[in-house]
């Protein structure tokens, strides 16, 4: 059984394929966390509790005379509040007679088959292949009736958790949440841990910082309506001398798309605590009397085998369990060409096709008409909003254009950007108080664009009949589904004055309430998210989208940092990756072998391009299928950093049975002159030998010499040289 609970002994073990996390109904019936690790069956753990009296560490009332138990020093599977613990906290509310106060203590549990869902949020689903069951145990504070259930899936086969908490207002008072954590997470020791984030900027997204984790309170936030460029939901925390092959790391992933919150500290114990969720910055959220309130779910995962094994945990469970789309594994995605850096507003029907007739040369499969179809949208200051066809631009109509693209033998996609409205558009000028604006304030303005206010129902109505219309008006195989700025100007018209610190958050479920109208009811469409690039990657996204545009800076030797970061936590399979003309002293075929670390495609006007660019494209448009199983299905190796000072990046896909795999090698630095370089494989079978195609020619080596004494890699070459190796046992 994935969840043992041991009545005499009170404890409860959640059991993984590889991890055991253990907790405890402890002294006054408060839930200690006792451990999170390696394997570890049937043994009670509470003996890792020390218990000494700690100077100015309070007591609970109720403990008496006993000054050696003071929540300030206990490991808690979920905090109180202003009951002696000063560390950074699970749950702030505000109590119907104006206190903060929360003494939660061990009522009841259950468990069960299958995972928990939440209300209005997504949650990963279980397959056939999955065995999975779900812990609900239920705390209480006595005074105040409020109750608060921590959720765990356990995912056996995948050693993913899944984290949730669930407030219940039992009282028959309104409280306010100030602050609700989705997981607490306490370390007995956390003396040589390291946090690793990924943050960035607009262009630059999901870099790798690492930090050692200090006495302070680091803190990993968005605060910007979205999880955003500049950090990233998702945080690990690793032994100091952890590394991609060896060493204890732990994982956390929030599926959530809006403002949220990572806090780590280091206490004057030495004791570690993780806290994630909604960002409680501009947040406060009533529950009424009876009413419930969901937090967004957290992925935990954890191994002792280094970083690459925690990325694979990851991995496979994002392929297997997030997204139910048939374009996820079962269906090949196609090569595409997106018209953006090719026209940007300045297109019509007759160069859609035009640019589709030549594109088919390449190798490509789709077409997508980005930015610019509808309404009166010449540039970015008007028209959005306004779903309807320019038949201006899209002479023919839709119906008809679309129909030629197919007689192509091409896929057709479209482009929207449903959660923005402009000022100059029909549907302001009907509704203005559709868009957030604070009353007696101008609104803050980004990209010439406003915000739709997702937390009215009659806008998500608007916006899933009139892009429903669209979709269904004719044979649309692709959506590209973009956002363009970040969102400011928290108000709704919709909402009292004392209830407009619940926007931030009544957004995000709008927003999934809408995605659930378009996105699921068109099984048929494949759809890619994109925020202005990579501005709201987050797990969440990915279980409506199958891939999601990685940024929109398409500059080669920028994207590999990009993916290297991103590979942390997200598969090949979901990182958009283009070839575009930006850097033109990269070769074609350099960029594409990058953009295989990705999903595939162009950016580019195929019209303008010469016979020998044609030729290489549709080259690699043929290696991005030849390959497409390996790097969409297998399991992904960093083999070189790029953050640090080196001549060559790479990376690795091995097919689950390690009888295939395939390394690239971008050559980033040469130096005249320079040393022989070496790149050394990974997770292929020792004792097996494989046939190495690629580089300068063939060779034949055993799985132990290709990881141990590596691949030598040619000198005499161009600059930004990349070299594919296809490895196949024989």
């Amino acid at each position: 059984m994935a969840i043992v609970y041991n009545e005499k002994k009170q404890t409860f073990s959640l059991h993984t394929a590889r991890t055991t996390y253990q907790l405890k109904i402890g002294n006054l019936n408060y839930v200690n966390h006792l451990y999170y690790g390696a394997t570890i069956r049937d043994e009670d753990l509470s003996y890792l509790i020390r218990r000494y009296d700690r100077g100015f560490s309070g007591n609970p009332y109720d403990s008496l005379q006993e000054r050696t138990f003071s929540l300030d020093a206990q490991p808690q599977e979920f905090t109180t509040q202003q009951q002696g613990d000063f560390r950074i906290n699970s749950i702030e509310v505000q109590n119907s007679d104006g206190s903060f106060s929360f003494d939660g203590r061990y009522l009841s549990h259950r468990i069960y088959n299958g995972p928990f869902t939440l209300d209005g949020l997504p949650t990963p689903f279980a397959t056939e292949q999955d065995t999975v069951q779900t812990l609900e145990l239920t705390i209480g504070d006595a005074i105040t009736k409020i109750r608060v259930t921590l959720l765990y899936s356990v995912f056996e086969e995948s050693d993913i958790i899944v984290r949730a908490a669930r407030v219940h207002n039992s009282s028959s008072h309104r409280v306010d949440l100030k602050r609700i954590m989705s997981v607490n997470m306490d370390f007995m020791n956390g003396s040589n841990m390291d946090l690793i984030s990924l943050p960035g900027r607009y262009g630059q997204e999901r870099q790798v910082e690492r930090q050692p984790l200090t006495h302070h309170v680091h803190k990993i936030r968005s605060g910007r309506g979205i999880s955003s460029h500049q950090q990233n939901p998702f945080v690990a925390l690793v032994d100091s001398t952890a590394n991609e092959e060896f060493g204890s790391c732990y994982g956390f992933a929030l599926m959530y798309s809006g403002s949220f919150l990572a806090e780590a500290e280091l206490d004057q114990y030495d004791q570690a605590r993780l806290v994630m969720g909604i960002n409680d910055r501009l947040f406060s959220f009533p529950v009424e009397p009876g009413e419930t309130f969901d937090t967004p779910a957290v992925l935990m995962t954890y191994t002792h085998k280094g970083l690459a094994r925690m990325s694979h945990n990851f991995h496979h469970f994002f392929r297997r369990n997030l997204n139910r789309s048939k374009f996820v594994r079962d269906v090949r995605r196609p090569v595409l060409i997106n018209t953006w850096e090719a026209a940007f507003f300045d297109f019509d029907d007759e160069k859609l096709v035009n640019i589709a007739k030549a594109a088919k040369d390449m190798g490509v499969e789709m077409i997508v008409m980005d930015d610019g179809w509808f309404g009166k949208r010449d540039d970015d200051n008007s028209g959005l909003g306004d779903w309807y066809v320019n038949e201006k631009k899209i002479k023919c109509g839709l119906t008809e254009l679309v129909r030629q693209i197919n007689g192509l033998g091409m896929k057709f996609g479209i482009w929207f950007e449903p959660e923005m409205v402009s000022e100059d558009s029909d549907l302001f000028r009907a509704h203005p108080d559709w868009a957030m604006e604070i009353p007696g304030r101008h609104a803050v303005r980004s990209r010439n664009q406003l915000v739709l206010d997702m937390t009215r129902r009659e806008v998500h109505e608007y916006l899933i009949e009139h892009i429903n219309r669209i979709l269904d008006s004719a044979n649309i195989y692709y959506v590209k589904w973009d956002l363009n700025r970040a969102i400011t100007d928290l108000w709704s018209n919709a909402l009292p004055a004392d209830r407009q610190g619940e926007v931030s958050h009544r957004y995000v479920l709008g927003l999934y309430r809408v995605l659930d109208g378009i996105v699921k009811t068109h099984p048929d469409i494949m759809f890619e998210g994109c925020a202005g690039g990579g501005g709201r990657f987050d797990p969440a996204m990915l279980t409506y989208f199958v891939q999601y545009w990685s940024s929109d800076n398409t500059k080669p030797l920028d994207n590999l940092k990009l993916h290297y970061g991103s590979s942390f936590l997200y598969p090949v399979c979901t990182m958009g990756a283009h070839v575009s003309e930006a850097s033109p002293m990269v070769p074609f075929e350099t960029k594409a072998a990058i953009a295989m670390c990705g999903t595939f495609g162009y950016e580019l006007d195929a019209t303008k391009l010469k016979k020998k660019e044609i030729r290489a494209c549709k080259k690699m448009s043929d290696l991005y299928h030849k390959y497409y199983d390996l790097n969409f299905f297998g399991d992904y190796y960093r083999l070189a950093n790029p953050f640090e000072q080196v001549n060559l990046v790479a990376w690795e896909c091995v097919s689950k049975d390690k009888s295939e795999a395939l390394v690239t090698v971008i050559t980033v630095n040469l130096t005249v002159n320079g040393p022989q370089e070496y790149i050394k494989c990974k997770g292929l079978e020792p004792d097996k030998y494989y046939r190495v195609e690629g580089g300068t020619g063939s060779l034949t080596a055993s799985g132990m010499a290709l990881m141990h004494a590596g691949l030598p890699i040619p000198r005499e070459i161009p600059e930004y040289t990349a070299f594919i190796y296809h490895l196949v046992e024989i």
